[in-house]
C-alpha cells in the first residue's frame, strides 16, 4: 500500500495581491499547506494567515529561518526577488518567484550562476503556460497538428491602466506586462534572436507621467525563422481581452476570449448580443495558477515538472529589455543570448 505524502509546508513572501492570490491556491491544495507568512507591513501577513493559516511576521529572515518549511512563494515586489531567491538557495529551500526576476538584467546574471549550480530548485511565475486553453494549444502544435508554426499572434488587453504610483515601479508595459507574451512566445516558438517594438501613448496619464507606454506592439522573429506579434493595451472596453492563434503549414489553433455569460439575446436592435469578457486577470486566470501551484510541487518534491525556469524568466526579461531599446531607438534589436 502507497503511503500518502504530507503536504509540503510552504512559506509565502508578500502579500499584496498575487501574494494573496498564491496564498488561496496554497490553502486550496491538498499538497501544499500555508505555514508561514511575511510581509514588512505585518498586517497584511496576519490578514491572510488568519484566513489561511500559518504564523505571521514582518520578517522574512525569520520565515526563512524557521526551520519549518519545504517551499517558499515569492510575491513581493521586485527588487527584493533577487534577495530572496538567493536566500532561499542558502536556505535549501525550492522557490517560485513571481516574474520579472529583477528589472535589472545585470543583477540577474549576478546571480545567474549560482542558480545553475544549486540543487535547489527555482521556478518563474509565468502561469498562462498552465493556462488549459493555452497548454492544450501548445501540446497540439506540438504534437504537429499544424505542421511547422510559421506565425504566432497574441492580443492582450487590460480592462483598464493601473494606478500611475504602481506605473512608476513597475518597469514599464514591457518589463511588467509583456513580458508574460514574450514567455509564450518563447513557450511556443523557442528562442527568439530579434525584436521590434513601437509603443504609444493614447489615454493614460500615468503612462505619460513617467514616460512609459499604454498601447504597445512588438514583432519577434525566432530563430526557426517563425514571426510572433503581440499587441497589447492598457484598456479594453469589452473586457479582459486575451486571445492567441498560431499558423503553421497545414492549419491554424485559436483562443478565444472567456465569456463572462453563455446566455445571450436577440431582439430587433442586435442579434446574439452577449454580455463583455470577463473583467479580472484572477477571473481569467484561476486555473492556470491553481496548476502553477501543482506544477511547482512537482517540481520541489523531485519529480518530472514543467515550471518555467530562472533561465526563462531571464530571457523574456532580455526580450523585454530589448523591446524598451527598440521603442525607444526605432530599430530592430538583435538578441544574442
Amino acid at each position: 500500500m502507497d503511503m500518502q505524502e504530507d503536504p509540503l509546508r510552504f512559506g509565502l513572501i508578500g502579500t499584496g495581491r498575487i501574494g494573496q492570490v498564491h496564498a488561496a491556491s496554497i490553502a486550496a491544495n491538498p499538497d501544499t499547506t500555508l505555514a508561514w507568512v511575511a510581509d514588512p507591513f505585518v498586517g497584511g501577513a496576519e490578514a491572510v494567515a488568519s484566513r489561511h493559516g500559518g504564523r505571521a511576521t514582518d520578517s522574512p529572515e525569520r520565515l526563512l529561518a524557521s526551520g519549518e518549511l519545504d517551499a517558499v512563494v515569492v510575491a513581493s515586489p521586485t527588487p527584493t526577488h533577487v534577495a530572496l531567491i538567493e536566500a532561499c538557495l542558502d536556505a535549501g529551500l525550492p522557490v517560485l518567484c513571481e516574474k520579472p526576476i529583477d528589472l535589472d538584467i545585470a543583477k540577474v546574471d549576478a546571480l545567474r550562476p549560482k542558480v545553475a549550480a544549486s540543487q535547489v530548485p527555482v521556478a518563474l511565475g509565468f502561469n498562462q503556460r498552465f493556462d488549459p486553453a493555452f497548454a492544450e494549444t501548445r501540446a497540439r502544435v506540438a504534437a504537429g497538428e499544424i505542421g511547422e508554426p510559421e506565425h504566432l499572434s497574441i492580443v492582450s488587453r487590460d480592462p483598464g491602466p493601473p494606478p500611475a504610483e504602481y506605473i512608476a515601479v513597475s518597469g514599464g508595459i514591457f518589463r511588467d506586462m509583456t513580458i508574460h507574451d514574450f514567455d509564450m512566445a518563447r513557450f511556443f516558438l523557442g528562442d527568439i534572436v530579434e525584436v521590434s517594438a513601437t509603443g504609444a501613448q493614447l489615454f493614460d496619464e500615468g503612462a505619460r507621467e513617467h514616460g512609459d507606454f499604454d498601447s504597445v506592439v512588438v514583432v519577434l522573429r525566432a530563430a526557426s525563422g517563425a514571426i510572433a506579434t503581440i499587441t497589447n493595451s492598457r484598456r479594453s472596453r469589452i473586457g479582459y481581452d486575451q486571445r492567441l492563434e498560431v499558423v503553421g503549414a497545414e492549419g491554424s489553433l485559436t483562443v478565444s476570449n472567456a465569456p463572462s455569460s453563455l446566455v445571450s439575446v436577440s431582439t430587433a436592435r442586435a442579434v446574439e448580443a452577449r454580455r463583455p469578457y470577463v473583467e479580472f486577470f484572477l477571473e481569467r486566470y484561476a486555473t492556470a495558477y491553481a496548476q502553477e501551484l501543482a506544477e511547482f510541487v512537482e517540481l520541489a518534491r523531485g519529480g518530472k515538472s514543467t515550471s518555467p525556469t530562472f533561465e526563462d524568466g531571464r530571457a523574456a526579461l532580455v526580450i523585454a529589455d530589448a523591446a524598451r531599446r527598440s521603442a525607444a531607438d526605432g530599430a530592430v534589436v538583435r538578441i544574442d543570448g
